[in-house]
C-alpha cells in the first residue's frame, strides 16, 4: 500500500479508536451493555437478533437496537417486531459502520434506562473488522450454510470476535456441516473464544446465549474491551 495512503488509513482508524472509546465511556457511564454483531450477508444475523431482543424482553430486560444496511430499512422494521427500540442506520455505500455513526444515531435513545444495546453491522466479513464501535463484545455469526472454513477465509474479523455464535444449526445435517472443524477452525483464529451453536427458527441453543448475555452484564467490566 502506498505510503500515504497508509497514513491516511491510520489517520481514520485513529480517529474512529478515539470516538469509540467516548461511546465506550457513555455506555458504561450509563449501564448498559453493548454488543457489535457482524457477520456475511445471508447469515440470518436479523432472524438472531430479533429473538434475542424478544427473549430478553420477555425476561425483563431493557434493550434497544441499531442496524445498520447499505440501502432500505427492512431490517429495522423487522427487529422493531420484538417491541424493542430500533433504528436504521442507512450508510450510502459504506460497507461497514464506523463509531460516528453509532454516535450520531444515539438521539433518542435512553441509555440510562437500557441494559442491553446491540449494533447489527453491515453484512460484510473485511471492513468491520477495523473498526471499534464502543463496544463491550463483539460477536462474529456464520451459518452452517456458509461452510466450515469461513474462519479461515476470513481470519481478521474471527480473530477481532469476543463471542462466535454457529447460526441455523438446525440445518447442519443436511448441509453436511462438519461442527467439529467449524470450532476447530474458529479456535484455530481465535484461541479461546466461546462458542454457541443456535437456531433461531427452532430456538436451539438460545438459552445459553441468553444466559451469557445475563451472566456477562452481571460482572463489573468482565467482558468490557475498554475496562
Amino acid at each position: 500500500m502506498p505510503t500515504r495512503l497508509l497514513e491516511i488509513r491510520q489517520g481514520v482508524l485513529s480517529k474512529n479508536d478515539t470516538l469509540a472509546a467516548a461511546l465506550r465511556a457513555r455506555f458504561h457511564a450509563a449501564g448498559v451493555f453493548t454488543l457489535n454483531l457482524v457477520s456475511s450477508p445471508g447469515t440470518g444475523k436479523t432472524a438472531f437478533l430479533e429473538r434475542t431482543l424478544r427473549s430478553l424482553r420477555e425476561g425483563g430486560h431493557a434493550c434497544a437496537a441499531l442496524v445498520g444496511d447499505l440501502q432500505t430499512d427492512n431490517d429495522a422494521r423487522r427487529l422493531a417486531r420484538s417491541g424493542a427500540p430500533v433504528r436504521q442506520i442507512v450508510t450510502g455505500g459504506e460497507c461497514h459502520l464506523e463509531a460516528q455513526m453509532i454516535a450520531e444515531h444515539l438521539t433518542g435513545f435512553d441509555l440510562d434506562t437500557l441494559d442491553f444495546f446491540f449494533i447489527e453491522n453491515v453484512g460484510n466479513l473485511v471492513c468491520p473488522s477495523s473498526y471499534d464501535l464502543g463496544e463491550d463484545v463483539r460477536v462474529a455469526l456464520l451459518s452452517v450454510t456458509e461452510g466450515e472454513d469461513k474462519p479461515l477465509k476470513y481470519p481478521p474479523l474471527f480473530h477481532s470476535a469476543d463471542v462466535a455464535v454457529i447460526t441455523k444449526i438446525d440445518l447442519a445435517e443436511v448441509c453436511e456441516f462438519d461442527r467439529t472443524a467449524a470450532h476447530a477452525n474458529l479456535r484455530a483464529v481465535r484461541p479461546g473464544i466461546r462458542v454457541f451453536e443456535v437456531s433461531s427458527k427452532t430456538g436451539t441453543g438460545m438459552q445459553a446465549w441468553l444466559d451469557f448475555l445475563i451472566d456477562a452484564r452481571s460482572v463489573p467490566g468482565g467482558a468490557h474491551k475498554g475496562a
